[in-house]
């Protein structure tokens, strides 16, 4: 079995000194004595380290590499997120080496190995399993930065960026509860991930507070087919629910083609909401009311905590989470009630 590389740290413990004067040590940088930088250079040597290039070149503001790890490129919640994570990681020099792990953990592990084979300065991973993604994700952190991006793994000690999908199911069951929804559905994701849990959990909460009847459920994955086939489900069912929630802005559409197709009018006969504020949320006739993610400000904060990991291994596990906003459109019929129209981004750090 091959052994784990050799780290800063080990280097900084074995020499008895702090990791950032191992660090200086070894690149040359100044307030560092002449016998100090000796003698960590001489343990450095000894231990076989390596000098990671990237590592130095963070330090001296040049290129290196940052690899992501997302489910399925080609859905484009995760589509618009790397674009956005790219411009922002070009604003610190940074590169993007993207990986898809097309939802599959076994895939997922491979891609994180291959990444930190790879030495990379970073990794963002959007895990593809709320539970099974753990192993593999613990393995990569323990010698690459990580950070876990919309999606995490409790229990795992790694930083974590995404959006409040509690307080953006709230705003959608606030908007259909103005426009006197009674009767609802949910269609989306399983339990698989921790979006498509916090979501259902929310929904059944505020649908219950409200006094509304929650039909049964039709859930299994984030996707467009997934949508059409619940739409046809539903038209079979002896009645419509007045409003159907979509897990996400794909499955929304889905469900927008599938009952059209089954001659239902949108929103006359039934309303549809979505998830994300993706493209497909305005090319979708109609336009769809839909949770608008902060895709800039999930970036920003997302490079912000893996460069601040980079920095200091050591810095306390972040938990951040910011506020999405609700945009109404055609496929509910009108305008939220005003004081649910949009909601300030906030992060909350621990």
């Amino acid at each position: 079995m091959a052994k784990d590389p050799v780290t800063l740290q080990d280097v900084a413990d074995a020499a008895g000194v702090s990791i950032a004067t191992a660090s200086r040590a070894l690149t040359g940088k100044s307030r560092v004595s002449k016998q100090t930088t000796a003698h960590v250079v001489r343990v450095a040597s000894r231990l076989g380290y390596r000098v990671n290039v990237f590592g130095r070149a963070l330090r001296e503001g040049t290129g290196r590499t940052v690899g992501v790890v997302v489910p399925v490129i080609s859905n484009p919640f995760f589509g618009q997120l790397v674009h956005h994570l790219e411009a922002e990681l070009l604003d610190h020099g940074l590169d993007l080496l993207i990986a898809d792990s097309h939802g599959e953990t076994l895939r997922e592990k491979g891609r994180l190995r291959m990444l930190v084979e790879r030495r990379v300065e970073g990794i963002i991973v959007v895990p593809s399993d709320a539970e099974e993604s753990a192993p593999a994700l613990q393995d990569a952190a323990r010698t690459t930065p990580l950070v876990q991006l919309d999606r995490r793994v409790e229990g795992v000690a790694v930083d974590y960026v995404g959006v409040d999908n509690s307080r953006g199911m709230s705003l959608l069951m606030e908007h259909l509860n103005s426009h006197g929804v009674r009767e609802v559905v949910l269609v989306a994701s399983d339990s698989t991930t921790s979006a498509g849990r916090e979501r259902r959990e929310a929904y059944e909460r505020e649908a219950t507070r409200m006094g509304m009847v929650m039909q049964d459920p039709i859930l299994d994955e984030f996707t467009l087919e997934f949508g059409q086939r619940a739409a046809q489900q539903l038209a079979t069912r002896g009645s419509m629910a007045e409003a159907v929630i979509a897990g996400d802005d794909l499955i929304a559409t889905g469900l927008v083609i599938g009952l059209k197709k089954a001659g239902l009018s949108i929103p006359e006969d039934v309303l549809i909401t979505g998830f994300d504020g993706t493209m497909l949320a305005n090319i979708c006739d109609p336009m769809l009311t839909t949770i608008e993610q902060p895709f800039a400000s999930l970036a920003r904060e997302t490079v912000r905590a893996l460069v601040r990991r980079i920095a200091d291994r050591d810095a306390p596990v972040m938990f951040s989470r910011l506020s999405p906003s609700l945009r109404a459109a055609a496929s509910t019929g009108g305008v939220p009630a005003p004081e649910t129209e949009n909601a300030d981004a906030e992060a909350a750090s621990s």
